[in-house]
């Protein structure tokens, strides 16, 4: 049977973006135990979409005892709840069988992935103080989202000459924001920019130059996003959460790459249960954008370990 826990995490520092600020991660594990073996999946409920932990545990533990992969989406609708329950599945077939997941879906054996490490919204002297703590890192992200983000990604530029830098409007600009910045995107060398519009208004990306690719994120949750997307993007950025797991986000990253666009792989601010799936995803993606673990306080047991090398597939106590 499916069972639905709700955990807070504390984060290292204060986590904020053009929506708002938080102190802790509030997810949702999934737990599904049948025939002697116990599978997990995490998740994150996002008020974006209109979640809530309550709700998305109660619509986890509302599901029927025997329910498969294949028919969850026909149980529950893409989203938090899905992801955590379709992650459950993949976990507890491999505890089951005594077979990796990346086996099982049949994939080849994964390495670990370079991620991108996030720098929050904050003033400009904070961020160039954050940008010079972890400029050692190869990939910089960058929270921006404002009428007034010049100086901000100045002031990291400053702190961190070196680091490719994506930035993340989180739907928070409009198109004279866009065309203002473009020229200094170019001179301050960011390699991506993510949702700078509003979903639904990304529209005016069809007539906007776009020398630095431009990547959908709230506008991408699973397959049925990529017609829409076509000559306004050039990459999507697909997490679990959106998707509703990892089996749509496998057959989604499958079918954008058909469709010619470029492949990020996202995460929400979470444990390295929830991030331990997208490290099978991100296999070959052009950008990880994995850190949710590396923000918090105290990961659970058994987290994802970070390197140089980066972040490394999960090891069978944690999942799959």
């Amino acid at each position: 049977m499916f069972s639905a826990t709700i955990e807070d995490f504390p984060l290292a520092r204060a986590f904020t973006i053009s929506r708002g600020s938080r102190t802790h991660a509030r997810v949702v594990v999934a737990r599904l135990a049948r025939d002697g073996a116990e599978g997990r999946g995490e998740c994150v409920p996002y008020p974006r979409y209109g979640e809530t932990p309550e709700a998305v545990a109660a619509a986890i533990a509302a599901l029927p005892p025997d329910a498969t992969r294949a028919a969850l989406p026909h149980l529950l609708p893409p989203g938090a709840a899905r992801n955590a329950a379709d992650c459950a599945l993949w976990d507890w077939e491999a505890r089951r069988t005594g077979r990796r997941v990346w086996d099982l879906a049949g994939l080849p054996p994964p390495r670990p992935v370079p991620t991108a490490f996030t720098l929050s919204l904050d003033e400009p002297a904070a961020m160039e103080a954050r940008a010079r703590e972890e400029g050692h890192r190869p990939l910089l992200k960058v929270k921006l989202g404002t009428p007034d983000d010049l100086p901000r990604l100045e002031a990291v530029r400053r702190g961190a000459p070196t680091p490719r830098l994506i930035v993340d409007a989180n739907e928070g600009w409009r198109e004279a924001d866009y065309r203002a910045l473009l020229p200094h995107l170019e001179r301050l060398r960011v390699a991506l920019v993510e949702q700078p519009f509003p979903e639904g208004e990304d529209g005016a990306l069809a007539r906007l130059p776009r020398p630095v690719p431009v990547c959908a994120d709230e506008s991408c949750r699973t397959r049925e996003s990529l017609p829409a997307l076509a000559g306004l993007y050039d990459a999507v950025n697909v997490k679990l959460d959106k998707a509703g797991g990892l089996t749509e986000a496998l057959a989604l990253a499958d079918a954008a790459r058909r469709q010619g666009l470029s492949l990020m792989v996202g995460c929400m601010v979470a444990t390295s249960l929830a991030v331990a799936p997208a490290v099978l995803l991100a296999q070959g993606a052009a950008i990880a954008d994995l850190d949710g673990p590396l923000l918090l306080a105290q990961d659970r047991a058994h987290g994802l370990r970070c390197d140089d090398a980066g972040l490394h597939p999960p090891e069978p106590a944690l999942w799959g």
